[in-house]
C-alpha cells in the first residue's frame, strides 16, 4: 500500500508542473489534466498583456504571438510561444481569467486564428509596458496600443 500511495503522489506532482508536447501547459484538474487549446493560450496572452484595456491592444498583443510562431527561432505553436519561459506574464497560463475581458479575449483570439493582423505591429515580435523606454541600439519602436509599445528589430 505505502509503495502505490508513493507512485501516485510522484504522478500526481509530475501532473502539476509539466508541459504538454506542443508546449502548452498542462495544469491540474482534479486527479488528471487538461491540455490548453490554442485559443486558450491566445486569449490568456492577450487578456494578461493587454491589461484587458481595448481590442486593439489585444489584437496587437495576438499579432506579436503569431509573429512569433512564423519565424523559425521560436516554438511553431501559440501555445508554445506563450508558455516559453521568461517571454511573457508569469502565471498568463494557469492564473484565471477574472472579468469581462475574457469575452473580448475570446472573440479577438478567434480573429487572429483566423488571420487578423494589428497592421501597425508589422513584423514586430517584442513588446514591454508603454512609458519605458530603452536605447535599443537593434531595434526601433513601431507601435503603442493597448498600455503597451511594440518593437522590430533591424
Amino acid at each position: 500500500m505505502g509503495k502505490l500511495r508513493a507512485t501516485a503522489l510522484r504522478a500526481m506532482a509530475l501532473v502539476v508542473v509539466g508541459t504538454g508536447l506542443g508546449g502548452c501547459s498542462l495544469f491540474a484538474i482534479g486527479f488528471g489534466t487538461a491540455q490548453l487549446s490554442a485559443k486558450e493560450c491566445m486569449m490568456r496572452a492577450m487578456y494578461f498583456e493587454s491589461n484587458r484595456s481595448s481590442a486593439e491592444g489585444m489584437l496587437a498583443v495576438g499579432t506579436v504571438v503569431m509573429n512569433r510562431v512564423d519565424d523559425t527561432r521560436y516554438p511553431k505553436s501559440i501555445c508554445g510561444v506563450v508558455g516559453q519561459k521568461n517571454q511573457f506574464a508569469q502565471g498568463l497560463l494557469t492564473r484565471k481569467m477574472t472579468d469581462s475581458g475574457a469575452v473580448l479575449a475570446s472573440q479577438m483570439a478567434d480573429q487572429v486564428i483566423n488571420g487578423a493582423r494589428h497592421a501597425g505591429v508589422r513584423s514586430a515580435q517584442h513588446f514591454h509596458t508603454a512609458g519605458l523606454r530603452f536605447p535599443y541600439n537593434n531595434m526601433h519602436y513601431v507601435l503603442e496600443a493597448g498600455g503597451n509599445e511594440f518593437y522590430e528589430k533591424y
